[in-house]
């Protein structure tokens, strides 16, 4: 048991849509309801809604795990659970050990204070010595690569400036239990990359890493289990690269325009340049998809999507028809329609799936699956993502 830092135990946390109370005349109802309902125990009330609902989870010492999941999904109250900003409203939240938060860019940051000055302030307010944040000043203020603005009032840094100083100080707190946000999507890329590295190494010296992006090569690269979220509950929680594949799934259900499936699929052929039926091609060789769907319902003027994703759930390509070919679908009821799409396999060496979407902007999916066949790419050993002919 001495094992586990980290442990919620059927933790629910609830908000209001909506909920003000700037003034007495709000507060005054809303403590009395809080007072003659609070036995209510799991059961909502108007315009409340579960952020968190039944999430039970452990880690483990020296592990990094990765939390993903669409928008509103529950991550960050996660992480504002586990640092203490936010009380469960029920279940058990166990911390062991000595925590540092990257919440919020600039989070613990005063505007007048000068980068060095708040160095000071948020190395205190993340539990630091004096000392140990002079002893740790120099490798703090190059880590961040501000030395030219290190006595700058914070008021005059840029969102990025914030995010490189705001994660230094985190980082070198040399914490049992690291959480960071998104927060690192502020800076550039070559500090992202810096960061991820930095993380990295804290892993290896046994920091436990709670990690949440929307960058699933850097989920997957960073941290050996993943957490999938959505609606407040864990989807799936295991190996991350099975569990980032099935994010794209989540995320589109997130979106769909109605809980019946509007569009199904009938049949779908992956043919070579010879016509014949293939799961295997060569770099550079072109593909032929023929994929047969049927609509429901009568529907005018959607896009369809045609996407590959690489074994480990990452995009590899994402196209619509509208934006390639100025095309789109119209169907009548129960109508079927066979969709014809030539492809070029400029993939490197590996497995991948073909899948498409059909959506109409601004009102979300009638159809979406990434996952429609699976596929395998011969190549001489490349790097990159993408497999370029060379002619030497």
């Amino acid at each position: 048991m001495n094992d586990i830092v980290l442990e919620f135990k059927n933790v629910y946390k609830r908000f209001s849509r909506g909920e003000k109370n700037d003034s007495l005349r709000d507060l005054i109802p809303y403590l009395t309801k809080k007072l003659l309902f609070r036995g209510e125990g799991y059961k909502l009330k108007e315009k409340e809604f579960w952020a968190v609902k039944n999430v039970s989870f452990e880690i483990r010492r020296g592990e990094a795990v990765g939390i993903i999941g669409p928008n509103g999904a529950g991550k960050s109250t996660i992480l504002k659970l586990l640092s203490g900003i936010l009380r469960p409203n029920s279940g058990e939240i166990a911390v062991n050990g000595r925590l540092s938060a990257l919440i919020e860019v600039g989070a613990g940051f005063h505007p007048d204070l000068t980068g060095r000055e708040n160095i000071y302030l948020n190395g205190a307010i993340l539990g630091m010595k004096r000392s140990e944040i002079q002893n740790k000043m120099d490798q703090i203020v190059e880590f961040s690569e501000l030395s030219d603005f290190i006595d700058t009032p914070v008021k005059r840094y840029s969102s990025g400036m914030y995010a490189r100083l705001g994660f230094s100080v985190a980082a070198h707190v040399d914490p049992e239990i690291l959480l960071v946000d998104e927060v690192l999507s502020v800076g550039d890329f070559t500090f992202q990359h810096k960061c991820l590295e930095k993380m990295q190494d804290i892993v290896k010296k046994g920091t436990t890493v709670i990690f949440i992006s929307h960058n699933i090569p850097s989920v997957i690269k960073l941290c050996q289990k993943t957490i999938l979220l959505n609606k407040g509950e864990i989807n799936q929680y295991g190996d991350s690269r099975e569990v980032c594949r099935q994010y794209y799934n989540v995320y589109s259900e997130s979106r769909k325009v109605s809980e019946k499936n509007i569009i199904s699929l009938k049949n779908i052929k992956l043919l070579n340049c010879n016509n014949e039926e293939t799961s295997n091609f060569k770099s550079c060789e072109w593909g032929r998809a023929e994929i047969t769907i049927e609509s429901h319902e009568e529907i005018e003027n959607i896009i369809m999507g045609f996407l590959i994703k690489q074994a480990d759930g990452s995009m590899a390509f994402d196209a619509n028809s509208d934006k390639i070919a100025n095309k789109y679908y119209s169907f009548k009821i129960n109508e079927q329609k066979k969709i014809v799409i030539d492809f070029r396999n400029n993939l490197p060496e590996g497995t991948y799936f073909l899948g498409v979407h059909f959506l109409r902007p601004n009102k979300g999916f009638y159809y979406y699956n990434s996952e429609l066949v699976e596929f395998y790419v011969n190549a001489p050993k490349t790097l990159g993502v993408a497999y370029l002919d060379l002619k030497w």
